[in-house]
């Protein structure tokens, strides 16, 4: 669901190698020819001349949104989600199959429809437009997307999919996915995450069917929007919707991470969905953020071709479910390759409890980088983005620990400490010191700061 992707994001980087070059945002850039389906290499992308970016088959001129970078395009076809025994695909397969038991059509097969083969390359106007996100909406900057150029992106979130996948005449769906967030550099934060949509529509027929004395209830009024309802919506209609979507989603929790669970919903708001929630569950004594949701937006519906009906939709990470029902400590772990890692779910049923078993932890490193912003804007997730793509997977963690302003000049300084560990073997001082220079030397080169190293 979009917007969703706040609460859980993940990814890794890693090395690509191909000529000839190309700079994204100017750092040289190489890749690998790929297929349009599935990529099953470490390199999706491939640089057909100076100002073009081929992804997944296509070639993409850039232009003066172009932000992707190298580490980034180099993730795209990995597709976690889709490989079997991987944490990410164990959490994938669970929802899939609650959902298949637990909801049967009128012809005894299975209610909801999954598509996790979508292209995470989507144009501005299905991750964007189609889904009612304003033009000068806060999410749609560059500081916090990845762009192929002004009119196509990687997708910020698999709510991209929902008006084609409605448009289509599908009325219950899940859609899983790689999306792509500019973002911190923590434990719990990666540019590249999983995450899965989910929607249900409902005909007036279905919705009130079992209600007593329903004959007479409708969905859709002339009235005015509320804090609990839309102006074209029935406080009826509106209430049994939100019932169910919450009675749908109290039964996945529960049944992934066991009886007694407990769950509270926080009231929100996106700009698609109104109503909306976010929902926390109760984990060993610790309120955790999970997903959110919500009553859609008619005029989406009705924009996709199914005016008749009313629907909800929601959003879930599987990284954030991965991480609280394996106790994973560190996003990176699921880019890893270790097999002291993988071995551990290789397992020979979905829903065979796992109890985590951590690797050894290694010491971590940690140098700080200063220097003055340029005048014009700077973002510090222009900073991050830089970070991740020379230091990778060796970066655990980016703070910025202090912000000064000059009193005669007015120029602003900030100061980062960066932590450097891997999650597998011991770092040298020596390596992580090229790597910090390489940073220093970036910083200056391609933001326009002014170095106090």
């Amino acid at each position: 669901m979009a917007m969703l992707w706040k609460f859980m994001r993940v990814a890794k980087y890693s090395k690509a190698a191909l000529s000839p070059k190309v700079k994204v945002r100017g750092i040289p850039t190489h890749s690998r020819h790929s297929s349009s389906k599935s990529v099953p290499s470490d390199f999706a992308a491939n640089t057909a001349c100076s100002n073009t970016v081929e992804l997944l088959g296509r070639a993409y001129p850039q232009d003066e949104y172009s932000n992707v970078t190298e580490k980034i395009l180099s993730k795209v076809g990995k597709n976690l989600h889709n490989k079997k025994h991987h944490p990410l695909w164990l959490i994938k397969e669970q929802v899939k199959d609650h959902f298949y038991k637990q909801y049967i059509g009128r012809r005894g097969t299975p209610l909801f429809s999954v598509y996790d083969r979508l292209s995470p390359v989507v144009t501005v106007q299905q991750n964007f437009d189609s889904l009612l996100i304003p033009q000068n909406h806060a999410s749609r900057r560059k500081e916090d997307n990845y762009y192929l150029n002004r009119d196509h992106m990687l997708r910020a979130h698999t709510s991209a999919h929902q008006w084609d996948l409605i448009h289509s005449g599908l009325d219950a769906f899940l859609a899983v996915g790689d999306v792509y967030r500019r973002d911190t550099i923590d434990n719990t934060h990666y540019p590249v995450f999983h995450q899965m949509e989910g929607v249900r529509l409902f005909s007036c027929h279905e919705l009130f069917s079992n209600i007593e004395d329903g004959e007479g209830l409708q969905l859709f009024e002339q009235g005015h929007r509320t804090a609990h309802k839309q102006e074209c919506h029935t406080m009826e209609a509106v209430r049994l919707v939100e019932f169910n979507l919450k009675q749908v989603l109290t039964k996945l929790m529960t049944h992934i991470f066991g009886d007694g669970l407990q769950v509270r919903w926080v009231d929100c708001y996106f700009p698609f969905t109104h109503p909306s929630f976010e929902m926390e569950i109760n984990f060993q004594g610790e309120w955790l953020e999970v997903l959110g949701c919500g009553v859609m937006e008619q005029q989406l519906v009705n924009s996709a071709g199914a005016q008749d009906k009313i629907g909800w939709a929601f959003g879930l990470g599987l990284e954030r479910l991965a991480m609280i029902l394996y106790n994973i400590p560190d996003i990176r772990l699921f880019w890893s390759e270790d097999e002291r890692f993988l071995k551990q779910f290789i397992v020979p049923h979905i829903w065979q409890e796992i109890k985590f078993q951590p690797l050894s932890r290694y010491p971590p490193l940690i140098n700080d980088i200063s220097f003055w912003l340029p005048s014009e804007t700077y973002s510090k997730n222009d900073f991050y983005d830089l970070a991740r793509t020379i230091g990778g997977d060796l970066i655990e963690k980016v703070v910025l620990v202090d912000e000064f302003t000059h009193p005669k000049t007015k120029k602003v300084s900030h100061c980062y400490r960066i932590i450097y560990r891997h999650p597998e073997r011991t770092l040298t001082q020596d390596e992580v010191h090229r790597i910090h220079q390489a940073i220093e030397e970036s910083a200056v080169r391609e933001l326009g700061v002014e170095g106090r190293f």
